[in-house]
């Protein structure tokens, strides 16, 4: 389940999209394998990097004319040339970086002058109840360092001049998973409730039943997970 909408990326063939942070991959083979687009991820994680390439492998691509392509990287300090991808995608990555402003310069300038730009980063509330229900939530190693504001990202990246397209929020029946996960954390790392809810979460991935779509679409105002915007550079 992807939190970035690929239709709002205005993608056209043969475009190159940049997946910074990449994580397992979700967006970098989301694209390649949905979109037939030519995508790049980069993780500083080998481990994730490696557990995205054989993810891969469970996808029939032998019809694909695109590449999808994968490897390590730090944000801080990318190895691409000026203005070399069309689409930048860095989901749920700034609020792990000790500089985002430097991380940001990075992405920027390796996107194309009229390229997107897509960000995402956890939403304040939800994000901020995870730091109020667990004191180790926010300790942990490679853990999120800083919470954003809706109006204070926005700034940050026009200030950069780029153009703000729109926004939307992602995730919002995800958000009571990490408030237990949170509640419990130092009590029961796998409460039964815990298990039961990741399960409701995996079938409803798997399925995407109607009212769960639904309900998703409802809360989302309310309690969605993640804040994503797209910005246009000028």
């Amino acid at each position: 389940m992807q939190t970035i909408r690929f239709n709002k990326l205005n993608l056209k063939s043969d475009d190159l999209v940049l997946d910074m942070g990449c994580g397992e991959g979700r967006h970098t083979i989301g694209l390649f394998v949905e979109k037939d687009s030519n995508s790049v991820g980069f993780d500083l994680s080998l481990k994730d990097v490696k557990i995205a390439k054989d993810r891969l492998n469970d996808f029939n691509i032998s019809e694909n004319k695109s590449f999808c392509h994968f490897g390590v990287g730090d944000i801080n300090n990318l190895c691409f040339k000026d203005s070399s991808y069309d689409v930048v995608i860095c989901s749920e990555v700034l609020e792990h970086v000790d500089d985002p402003e430097k991380a940001l310069d990075q992405i920027i300038r390796v996107l194309k002058p009229g390229g997107i730009l897509a960000v995402s980063v956890p939403r304040f509330l939800p994000e901020w109840l995870c730091w109020k229900f667990s004191k180790e939530y926010s300790k942990t190693p490679g853990g999120h360092i800083r919470i954003f504001k809706h109006n204070q990202l926005k700034k940050i990246i026009t200030k950069k001049g780029l153009k703000f397209n729109e926004f939307h929020w992602a995730h919002s029946l995800h958000s009571p998973y990490w408030w237990l996960k949170c509640i419990f954390w130092e009590k029961d790392p796998e409460p039964l409730i815990l298990r039961k809810y990741h399960e409701f979460l995996v079938w409803d991935l798997m399925k995407q039943p109607l009212l769960t779509r639904f309900l998703e679409k409802l809360f989302q105002p309310l309690i969605g997970k993640s804040l994503v915007m797209y910005f246009t550079k000028k």
